[in-house]
């Protein structure tokens, strides 16, 4: 096969590899009701003037599956995360003991189970989304270049197989992330 075409295919599968990449992030911050560290990965803190994510000022622990707990390095920082958490609009109720904050994660009602699947099924969409345009382009590189009719239609063929995988990964997942979701 030719290296330009060769070069797109990779290009492409690049691309797709990075949606899912960032699918995969975004069904992190999407909690299913058990407690976890990444919950708390959007809360940004006061540091001595500037903001800072809260791992950079604070161990965040799991001692079971419905409680968070953070330990600042420094203790003048426990009202600043406190404050952190409350501003980043978690739905959390952080309870400050004067050592550590502890935060215990509420078990999510039916409603809820069903907007964050909702949510989950929003961002696989946007991944697919990602993985089509990555297809799109591909075929318009492939269309471009300056090879023979028989190695374009062939590189067309490989791209949607590469499509076709990565619609079908994106669908699995999703698939496990629903049923994270809705388990009690």
């Amino acid at each position: 096969m030719n290296e330009d075409i060769i070069f797109i295919i990779d290009t492409a599968k690049e691309a797709m590899d990075a949606a899912i990449k960032h699918l995969e992030k975004q069904f992190v911050n999407i909690r299913a009701g058990k407690a976890s560290p990444a919950m708390l990965g959007s809360v940004m803190v006061d540091y001595y003037g500037s903001k800072t994510p809260i791992g950079q000022v604070a161990n965040i622990n799991t001692p079971d599956g419905r409680t968070i707990t953070v330990q600042p390095w420094e203790k003048n920082m426990l009202q600043e995360i406190e404050r952190g958490i409350m501003i980043a609009n978690l739905g959390f109720n952080p309870m400050n003991n004067g050592d550590t904050i502890i935060i215990n994660v509420p078990p999510l009602t039916e409603e809820r189970r069903r907007d964050l699947a909702k949510q989950a099924k929003s961002e696989s969409e946007h991944a697919k989304v990602g993985v089509r345009s990555a297809r799109k382009e591909a075929n318009n590189d492939i269309k471009n270049s300056d090879v023979s009719e028989d190695l374009q239609k062939n590189a067309e063929v490989d791209i949607q197989k590469l499509t076709d995988a990565f619609v079908k990964k994106i669908d699995d997942t999703l698939a496990v992330k629903e049923k994270e979701i809705m388990t009690v």
